[in-house]
Parts: C-alpha cells; structure tokens; sequence
C-alpha cells in the first residue's frame, strides 16, 4: 500500500497503476482488499482477463479467474457510474459472490 491508508499502488510489467479506495462506498470490500494485500495474497498474481477497450481482471491465485482467496463477501452495491478508471469487485452471477479478484474500467 502506498502514502495515504486508502491507496493501493499495484506494480505491474506496463508500470505502476495507482487505486483510491473507497470505503465510503464499500467498506467491507475495500477492508477485505487491504487485509488480501497485508498478506501478500496479490504479489505475483496476473491479470487473467484483459479486455481492450473495456477492462482488466485480476486476483486469481491460480491465474485463470476460477479462484479467490475463500472468503466471500456481501454485496456493497452504490450508485457511482463504472467509467475509466474505476476499480470494482468481480463476481459471478450471486451478489454475495465478491472475494479477491477485481477489475479496472478502461473505458
């Protein structure tokens, strides 16, 4: 983690991409991710699913979006827009399905 309590600095092989927390939004999402990343749970891990001009994935252990750190979380749904830049849960199609893997909005 970066300066400031909700900055989280990910390096990655195309440089450093740099993330405002929000846990005015998602506060138990945004404290999960900061325990994940106290532990080490995200160094090393990829970004399994990129989709240019949409998004990029990651916080798959294994690499292949299947997998997640075992502990689910209870959806914390808000009314911000998903526009450039913006990081937020992955899911599957159950709302309570968030764990550890995340996307970045590119458009």
């Amino acid at each position: 983690m970066a300066a400031t309590e909700n900055t989280l600095i990910l390096e990655t092989t195309q440089g450093p991409v740099t993330i405002e927390m929000r846990p005015d939004l998602a506060p138990g999402h945004v404290a999960r991710i900061k325990e994940l990343v106290r532990e080490g749970f995200y160094d090393g891990i990829v970004f399994h699913r990129v989709i240019d001009g949409f998004m990029a994935q990651t916080g798959c252990p294994q690499g292949t979006g299947m997998g997640g750190s075992g502990k689910k979380l209870k959806a914390e749904f808000n009314k911000e827009p998903h526009v450039r830049g913006t990081a937020s849960m992955a899911r599957a199609a159950n709302p309570d399905s968030g764990d550890s893997q995340f996307f970045i909005c590119f458009d």
